[in-house]
């Protein structure tokens, strides 16, 4: 079978601007002709095995970048985006949506900007929503889904933060200190105190009397990884600030939501500096109960950091990573995988990560083939957080953690699992709206890009028929 050819042009123009060099400057560094890289920019010529070696030996760049990047999600988003009964009869296809997220990618940005102000727009119309007469409402993306956006386009890999976060633990080991307690100790260097509180609130800090009170009621994990996001917003300010002037986001409040986000970033890669967490992770074969008591984590948060393991040259297993609510909505997503969640609605519901909550404080597995054809193994636990309290209210949430079945060898949930029994994979999709599938009993709604039938003399499992 012939090797697949690699055009890679927005990632070569990208690093090429990234470098500050000109065309020509960069074709010389490549040992190519201007016309050749130019060729190569624009994806008339694939690149070669000369350039992808002259990008790792002269610059040092992970060559399986090209592969991949942004394109797969903005494909993923911008189907979605067309399967809105706004473009009719008049949605592209699919090869034309491919070749914008490879060649145009600053155009795919724009088009799903402009879809989720029209969707957001649209919504409130709906609901009769107040903010309407609000122009900022009517114009801008809510704060929260522009810093999804950024996490989300970042590969949920932040490299400053990590890399600061990685020394900051390796501090502690030479001070011959636990993480959580080095960042007590770097607190009181603060002149602050941290105490426990039995006021309902996981953090909260004073900043006239200096002191941090954390909730006694939350488990220790909760309290030192709230320890720690406290000390990263005090002691990691100028690094937050920087890296929140590189994202430039829109409003104050989108702003502000991304600086927690990435103290929130910061107190998981020094529980879990990336180095030995990848190094345990491969140890342990990706135990998610192994790796938690290793690191003084929760469950939520070991997988968390495992989808974010995509430091360039030295990546983990690419994992998807969701938490669910018992409604079924998503409350936090991320995907360095080719599955890439729905951006409105809930997730399907023939997917494991609903059942988990039927079954507390166990792991629940699935094989599962998306309408693709690409198979997945799939982890899923509730990790519902009660209160502490008679009459507290319990938070429910379900969180799923998984990647393609090619790296089933990797991980300790898939010993027992026959992997090569395609009867083995359950049929799951991303969203009904958008799912190719014709023969779901689970479909809550029509698909969008496909033509319905309604027989009046028959019924099915659904009152219609798909295509």
């Amino acid at each position: 079978m012939p090797a697949q050819k690699l055009y890679a042009g927005a990632k070569l123009r990208e690093t090429r601007r990234r470098l500050g060099l000109t065309q020509k400057a960069f074709a010389a560094k490549l040992g190519v002709s201007l016309p050749y890289l130019n060729q190569m920019e624009n994806n008339n010529r694939p690149v070669s095995t000369t350039v992808v070696l002259a990008l790792a030996q002269e610059f040092g760049f992970d060559v399986t970048e090209l592969s991949t990047g942004d394109a797969e999600r903005m494909v993923s988003d911008m189907r979605e985006a067309v399967a809105d009964p706004v473009f009719a009869e008049d949605r592209p296809p699919l090869t034309d949506l491919r070749l914008v997220a490879s060649n145009a990618p600053a155009m795919a940005r724009a088009f799903l900007q402009l879809h989720r102000a029209y969707r957001q727009t649209h919504e409130r119309l709906a609901s009769l929503d107040e903010a309407l007469g609000r122009e900022d409402a009517r114009t801008q993306p809510s704060p929260w889904d522009e810093v999804r956006d950024f996490f989300h386009y970042c590969d949920n890999y932040i490299d400053a933060v990590d890399h600061a976060a990685e020394r900051f633990a390796a501090e502690a080991r030479t001070a011959g200190r636990l993480v959580p307690d080095y960042a007590q100790d770097r607190l009181a260097a603060l002149g602050i105190t941290v105490a426990l509180s039995d006021s309902g609130r996981l953090r909260e800090f004073d900043r006239d009397g200096g002191t941090l009170n954390l909730s006694a009621r939350a488990a220790p994990e909760t309290r030192s990884f709230q320890t720690l996001l406290q000390l990263a917003l005090l002691s990691q300010d100028a690094l937050l600030e920087a890296t929140l002037d590189f994202a430039g986001f829109r409003t104050e409040a989108a702003r502000a939501i991304a600086k927690i986000g990435l103290a929130n970033y910061f107190a998981g890669a020094a529980l879990m500096p990336y180095g030995l967490f990848l190094d345990a992770a491969r140890e342990t074969r990706h135990d998610l109960e192994i790796l938690a008591t290793r690191f003084g984590a929760s469950i939520e948060q070991v997988a968390h950091r495992l989808s974010t393991m995509q430091r360039p040259g030295a990546k983990g297993i690419p994992f998807f990573f969701v938490r669910v609510d018992q409604a079924g909505t998503i409350t936090k997503r991320h995907s360095a995988t080719r599955l890439q969640f729905a951006r409105f609605g809930g997730a399907c519901p023939l997917w494991n990560v609903h059942r988990a909550f039927e079954t507390p404080g166990r792991f629940l597995r699935q094989l599962a083939e998306t309408p693709d054809g690409v198979r997945y193994i799939s982890l899923a636990r509730d990790v519902s957080k009660p209160g502490g309290a008679f009459g507290a209210p319990v938070r429910r949430f379900a969180i799923a953690l998984g990647c393609e079945v090619k790296h089933a060898d990797a991980l300790v949930y898939a010993d027992d699992l026959d992997v090569t029994i395609a009867r083995a994979f359950e049929p799951i999709g991303i969203s009904c709206r958008i799912c190719e599938r014709t023969e779901c009993p689970q479909r809550s709604v029509p698909p969008l890009e496909q033509p319905l039938r309604v027989p009046p003399d028959e019924r099915d499992v659904l009152p219609y028929k798909v295509g």
